[in-house]
């Protein structure tokens, strides 16, 4: 048994395909498909179920799949062993981002990583369906890492460091009835048509969890994708927003008020998947996030 056969049946394991599975290793179907093939001969079982629509495992490959892994995280642990007494880590890290990740500064993070670890292929991926996009990709190994936001309960399957977060305030266009104060209730906003992103995006989760612990009804007009232009769309009266106060400075057309009585607090965490060690590309990135936000 070779690490490139375990190697191959965890990647098909993992994204269900074969096709999907050839494209992440970077080589030709065939070429997957049979590997996964000769690693059945030799241990005289099938591993997994295919079918037109999508591969399943087996109950073999399902006892497999868990040993697979950690016997591929051993080979990866020793040969970041060897690599750091060379003077470098090596190999590739795949890390998941927000569409908007204000609250760090991700390029310069990015390129200070890239800086101190040249060796190290950084692969990342933002995703468009928010945290909870990122969260499903954690847990099919489809990524190493993830900058997340996860308000309440965490979920299973993951471990969550957390590096920072900001409050999400009331905008609202200058003109509108409220904005001559400086804080407001949530029973207050009740009936009010709100700009905000997605379901599966974190801040609209914070948001959607606040109004139901204080069983306030909720309704957003506008969804947007990217956080930054929830400012412009209040400005032009097409509802208010939560947001958070990095994109307010100096916004000029709007007001800002507290939501007195709710807990607003919009967390940022890396988030990576906790039934596998992560090696050491994954924990130098978790180290230097700690030390940009020191």
């Amino acid at each position: 048994m070779e690490l490139r056969q375990l190697e191959y049946f965890v990647a098909v394991a993992e994204e269900k395909n074969f096709t999907r599975a050839a494209a992440r290793l970077h080589i030709v179907q065939s070429a997957v498909s049979a590997t996964v093939k000769a690693l059945e001969r030799e241990l005289g079982t099938l591993l997994l179920d295919r079918n037109s629509k999508r591969v399943l495992l087996t109950d073999a490959g399902a006892a497999l799949l868990p040993r697979a892994r950690a016997t591929l995280d051993a080979a990866r642990d020793a040969a970041d062993a060897v690599a750091e007494v060379r003077g470098g880590l090596r190999g590739t890290l795949r890390v998941g981002t927000m569409t908007s990740v204000r609250l760090i500064d991700l390029p310069a993070l990015l390129g200070e990583f890239h800086r101190r670890h040249p060796g190290v292929l950084l692969q990342t991926t933002a995703a468009p369906s928010g945290s909870q996009g990122l969260v499903d990709a954690l847990l099919e190994r489809r990524l190493d890492l993830a900058f997340v936001s996860l308000p309440g309960p965490r979920p299973p399957g993951l471990a969550l460091i957390d590096l920072t977060s900001s409050v999400l305030d009331l905008v609202v266009p200058a003109g509108h009835p409220l904005a001559a104060r400086d804080g407001v209730r949530i029973a207050e906003l009740a009936g009010l048509d709100f700009v905000d992103s997605p379901v599966g995006y974190g801040n609209r989760a914070v948001v959607d969890r606040a109004f139901a612990v204080a069983s306030v009804p909720r309704r957003v007009a506008v969804e947007i994708t990217d956080i930054a232009t929830g400012v412009d769309f209040v400005r032009n009266g097409l509802g208010v927003a939560l947001l958070p106060r990095f994109v307010l400075a100096d916004a000029p057309g709007v007001v800002t008020l507290t939501v007195e009585d709710a807990d607003l607090r919009w967390p940022l965490s890396l988030a990576a998947p906790a039934d596998r060690s992560p090696g050491a590309a994954a924990r130098a990135m978790v180290a230097l996030a700690h030390e940009f936000l020191s």
